[in-house]
């Protein structure tokens, strides 16, 4: 087996999130309430819940019954031990995401779920264009700034990857507006969500990058007001651990019926 490529500095990232302030956490708070949402339509009551998170002041409210797990590398979880497991909107600074989805999996007992929820490709866009193209012009160079995001169809792909029955990923973009780029960059800062990559610059940005970007941003992604948008997307995946019970996909050519007759339409075969 290979060893993942290095994406993310978790001392770094630890030290950021130890200075997150509790009212900027609007993120965490919007995905346990989905993920609340998603829960109280599944016909089955949960009684081994964990929830992997490193701001569990957001999360333990809504899960009180469920064991918080801190988000590491390996994760504290006991094989075959839980009917539920949250992943919670921190998967995308983490190495080895399957290697994540995997350990939630054996932690689940057979028919159990996985509720992954993480931050999708569309996330910052308009920030990582701003910052690229200021950092270009002020010191014709490029420097890694946002931390890569995987678009759905690569993270519904992870599932599978993983081992999960009855994969699936859904997107909800969340658009938020804020006084200028600054304003936006200040509120990372303050959700723990600022650059923590492992090939990050080590030294204090530029001055001029940040005004030149913010002027970017103003010029590219004004609302009407005067502010500036800036989009999150929370892409939720669901996979549920392998059990005989389960529905199966038929076997191809095994219908009873032909799909002509159901529609009410003639077969018009193809020509060869």
């Amino acid at each position: 087996m290979t060893t993942p490529p290095r994406l993310t500095d978790r001392h770094a990232l630890d030290l950021r999130r130890a200075r997150a302030r509790p009212e900027a956490l609007f993120l965490h708070e919007t995905a346990a309430d989905d993920a609340q949402d998603r829960l109280a339509m599944v016909n089955r009551t949960f009684t081994d819940v964990a929830v992997v998170t490193p701001f569990p002041q957001v999360w333990a409210p809504r899960f009180p019954e469920a064991t918080m797990v801190p988000e590491a590398e390996v994760l504290d979880l006991t094989e075959g031990a839980l009917d539920l497991v949250i992943h919670g909107l921190c998967l995308h600074w983490v190495d080895d995401p399957v290697g994540q989805l995997i350990q939630c999996r054996r932690a689940l007992r057979p028919d159990g779920v996985c509720l992954a929820l993480t931050l999708g490709g569309q996330t910052l866009h308009e920030l990582r264009a701003a910052l690229a193209q200021a950092e270009t012009e002020v010191t014709c160079g490029l420097s890694p700034r946002v931390a890569p995001m995987a678009e759905i169809r690569d993270l519904g792909a992870l599932l599978q990857r993983a081992g999960f029955a009855l994969p699936v990923a859904e997107s909800a973009p969340l658009t938020v507006s804020y006084a200028s780029a600054l304003h936006l960059m200040r509120d990372l800062r303050a959700m723990g969500e600022t650059n923590a990559l492992h090939a990050r610059l080590r030294r204090p940005t530029r001055r001029a990058v940040l005004l030149r970007a913010a002027q970017i941003y103003s010029e590219n992604f004004a609302l009407p007001d005067g502010r500036v948008s800036a989009t999150f997307e929370i892409i939720t995946l669901t996979g549920w651990a392998p059990d005989a019970s389960q529905p199966k996909p038929l076997r191809p050519g095994s219908a009873a019926q032909r799909l002509a007759d159901a529609l009410g339409t003639s077969e018009t075969p193809l020509k060869d």
